[in-house]
């Protein structure tokens, strides 16, 4: 007679199954040398570039580190979380793999580190599967066509910047000006299936309040999120961002529909900047070495939509130097994007939020998306806005003279109008085609009402009064 175990053993059964089929037999290991700056490095072990290696702790415990350069006979690491404890001479062991990271139905609404440990406190997260952290891009050809919009709920973005399901689009501003909150919403209000929210490098004290305040628990429940602070190592930053594409990769592949938000590739850049330089590599434009660009790219390149149904749209925000858009890091980013939207200082200061700049802002793919009716009215309300502002310095000193400039006037008469459509708060939240039936509406042809002495001429009216 064949007994059936309860559910929970099976589980426990299963992870420590996991621990044994990761045992290694056979180690190979190598030793401490040198610690120069943030590099470790180690005379062997037989190790690939990439790979990750064990170092053993004066205190007990072991460090991850990855491979990042070979320098004659000597393997260059760079730690993934904190050095001390290392001593000369400590024992490296080769791990026989690049990270992996568990993924399923647990991870939803779960808060873990660039390495997968959770950071919320709700215990260990027990999975079936695993996910190499590196991956290659999708190829090009298997990618499908984008032909379905994606809503965010946001009026400035689903009305005038549609986005597409597996679109990548940039998120560009300053410090200070509203990305983290525009992330936010776009993580409670959007009807994709399932977020990934990436912060990398973000201040620690804004973790706390963006998933409690500003994602909220109606937020977090259809939610990963991967956090990799400041304060961390920079190889931790790296690791956390390719981390969060790998789970967003395993949801796109049981075929669900994924945001996957990144704040920020600003702060994934430098910190590949201070591995690269750390490795020996020569430093380009503004420090940046030609690593970070290459990077860049193969990061990106990920999101997208595959055969099957399933899709990452990345949403990547660009924290740009001194409100300088064309930076190397905020130039390059558009170069590989399908698209951006600029957050303007000007605008947040006016108190317009979200301070979305419509004229600098572009969805590559909304032509793609949308209806006729809706592209149309999306460019109407661009010409009027455009109009505005050529003209908003004369119009600002009482210099312009109404009627020198048809667009103008009727976009003086219908700015307030137009601004009210721009402007949300936080908690606003509207429907996809309720937006796009409001900025239709918006530029509706109004039929001119009868005049009285005309509807009495007609035969309908004479058999009324008679």
């Amino acid at each position: 007679m064949i007994k059936i175990l309860p559910h929970d053993k099976v589980d426990i059964l299963s992870k420590y199954k996991g621990i044994i089929e990761e045992l290694e037999t056979i180690q190979y290991t190598g030793r401490v040398e040198r610690v120069v700056g943030l590099t470790i490095e180690s005379i062997g072990p037989d190790v690939e570039y990439g790979e990750l290696c064990r170092i053993r702790l004066d205190r007990g415990g072991y460090l991850y580190a990855e491979v990042v350069g070979f320098n004659r006979n000597r393997v260059i690491l760079m730690p993934v979380g904190d050095m001390k404890g290392i001593v000369p001479g400590a024992d490296v062991i080769a791990a026989g793999s690049a990270l992996m990271v568990p993924v399923g139905e647990e991870l939803l609404g779960r808060v873990i580190s660039g390495i997968g440990a959770p950071l919320d406190g709700r215990g260990e997260i027990f999975t079936k599967q695993k996910y190499p952290v590196t991956s290659e891009p999708i190829n090009p050809l298997e990618r499908t066509v984008i032909d379905r919009p994606l809503s965010v709920g946001i009026r400035a973005i689903d009305g005038l910047n549609t986005v597409g399901r597996g679109q990548r689009i940039g998120i560009f501003s300053g410090s200070g000006v509203g990305k983290s909150t525009l992330i936010a919403m776009i993580s409670r209000y959007t009807d994709a299936d399932v977020n990934v929210v990436a912060l990398i490098g973000e201040r620690g004290r804004e973790v706390k309040d963006f998933v409690e305040k500003e994602l909220g628990p109606e937020g977090l429940k259809k939610s990963v999120v991967v956090v990799a602070t400041s304060n961390q190592p920079a190889m931790l930053r790296i690791r956390g961002a390719y981390l969060a594409h790998a789970i967003a990769e395993y949801f796109r592949d049981q075929g669900r529909h994924v945001n996957l938000l990144m704040d920020s590739i600003t702060r994934f850049s430098m910190a590949q900047r201070e591995v690269g330089i750390a490795a020996g590599e020569p430093s380009s434009m503004r420090g940046y070495p030609p690593s970070t660009f290459a990077l860049m790219a193969k990061l990106m390149e990920r999101a997208g939509t595959i055969a099957g149904g399933g899709s990452i749209t990345g949403f990547y925000s660009v924290l740009v130097e001194a409100d300088d858009m064309n930076e190397p890091i905020a130039d390059h980013a558009r170069s590989i994007l399908d698209g951006h939207i600029v957050l303007e200082r000007r605008l947040a200061h006016k108190g317009h939020y979200p301070a979305v700049d419509v004229l600098q802002s572009i969805s590559r793919c909304m032509k793609d998306v949308v209806t006729p009716e809706h592209a149309a009215a999306a460019n109407r309300f661009r010409e009027l806005l455009a109009a505005y502002t050529e003209h908003e310095d004369e119009i600002s000193l009482g210099a312009y003279a109404k009627g020198s400039v048809p667009a103008v006037d009727r976009a003086l008469d219908m700015m307030d109008t137009m601004n009210a459509f721009l402007r949300q708060g936080i908690y606003e939240r509207d429907a996809y085609d309720a937006i796009v039936r409001r900025l239709i509406d918006m530029f509706a042809e109004k039929k001119p009402a009868a005049r009285p002495d005309i509807v009495a001429r007609t035969p309908a009216f004479a058999r009324i009064v008679r």
